[in-house]
């Protein structure tokens, strides 16, 4: 017997209708993942701390027809995250989809670094994920809803860096630890979990990488060294892997951290 999805496959990826709160959309992962669920009919609900960036990301959606929510906040406590969800659901009556693109890094040798830098970027990486978790995952539990949520790593959850990201590194370990205990916790409830871990990609963060500055090259070639497609990543090259993990062709796949990057942690 032939099943309807293979029948036609591309209704897999079938995202109309759906509500999904992107946290961090002023961002670079946040605004192509905001793009592209939006183009395919995903109804909005944008979150950042960036009022100008924000505003920014939300004409450009808007101009390929997505309907857009806006609000100005930053997951720094649990009042901030279910804000966001209130301004979801008032526009659009439920949510079906959590982006978590929020981040932050800070780089430093630990024997140099100040505890309270260390810190900040554990609570922009680490401590806004888990209430965003804490906040949406309540609901979907609450109302049964079979929701999908997806969470930006790193291959630097995996992988050490030299640079001086004790920080950073760190905060991405526990992103793909939260992963996986979050897909095993909420299984029961059909609400998938999972993480996109790209390599160095064009972002607000990496752009000293791509200047002309003598680090920046440095740090570029060693980078470059390390990826066998021989180019660092643009946002766009996550997108197809983030619509595969938002929509009904990934209803199998949960706890996984899949890694966008190149080949770079092939080798």
């Amino acid at each position: 017997m032939i099943t309807e999805s293979l029948k036609n496959p591309l209704s897999l990826f079938d995202v109309r209708g759906k509500s999904a709160l992107i946290t961090g959309a002023s961002g670079a992962f946040g605004r192509a993942t905001a793009l592209t669920l939006g183009s395919l009919g995903v109804n909005l609900t944008l979150a950042s701390g960036s009022k100008a960036e924000l505003d920014a990301v939300a004409d450009e959606c808007k101009s390929v027809g997505a309907k857009v929510e806006l609000v100005y906040l930053r997951p720094d406590k649990l009042e901030d995250a279910e804000a966001m969800l209130a301004a979801a659901l008032k526009a659009y009556g439920r949510l079906d989809m959590l982006v978590v693109a929020s981040g932050f890094n800070k780089a430093g040798f630990i024997h140099e670094m100040k505890y309270e830098d260390w810190q900040s970027v554990m609570d922009a990486n680490v401590r806004g994920e888990w209430l965003m978790a804490k906040a949406v995952g309540t609901y979907w539990i609450k109302e049964k809803i079979r929701g999908k949520m997806l969470m930006m790593s790193s291959v630097r959850g995996r992988h050490g860096n030299i640079s001086g990201y004790t920080a950073y590194c760190a905060s991405k370990g526990a992103t793909d630890s939260l992963t996986r205990v979050l897909a095993t916790e909420w299984a029961k409830h059909g609400i998938t979990v999972n993480s996109i871990a790209p390599t160095v990609f064009r972002s607000k963060l990496t752009a000293w990488m791509y200047g002309d500055d003598e680090l920046g090259q440095a740090t570029k070639a060693r980078s470059l060294s390390r990826i066998p497609l021989g180019r660092l990543g643009e946002a766009e090259d996550l997108m197809g892997m983030a619509l595969y993990l938002l929509s009904p062709a990934s209803d199998f796949c949960t706890g996984q951290v899949m890694y966008v990057d190149g080949g770079f942690t092939a080798g």
